[in-house]
């Protein structure tokens, strides 16, 4: 039910924006995180926006780098500075309560994810 969109290849220290959606509920109430999942690696978090934009979680390799906002319909997760070790394919997701967390089981609806490449 969510869409994240705006991965890509860039090169160190490039950035990239990439947006979430949902063309079929909204998710205002809710809120929606951002993990990722590198080549032989777990899924990890990333990053969270509470339901009003209020409260906000960072994990830490990308403190500095990475910005999550949310507006009226998207989700978007800025970063700049982007490392190779940021090369993953990243996820959307919507909490089922209105402040989310770090750990993936606290998320109910995932989107298809966008591939971002970070080349050195």
């Amino acid at each position: 039910q969510l869409q994240a969109s705006g991965g890509g290849a860039v090169q160190a220290g490039g950035s990239l924006k990439l947006s979430c959606a949902s063309s079929k509920r909204t998710f205002s109430n809710n809120a929606v995180g951002w993990f990722r999942q590198a080549p032989g690696k777990e899924r990890e978090f990333v990053a969270v926006i509470s339901w009003n934009g209020s409260n906000k979680l960072y994990t830490d390799s990308v403190k500095g780098r990475f910005t999550i906002t949310r507006d009226r319909n998207s989700v978007y997760l800025q970063m700049n500075n982007l490392d190779p070790e940021d090369t993953a394919v990243y996820y959307c997701a919507a909490s089922r309560t209105s402040h989310g967390g770090t750990n993936y089981t606290q998320y109910a609806y995932w989107g298809q994810g966008t591939l971002v490449t970070v080349s050195s």
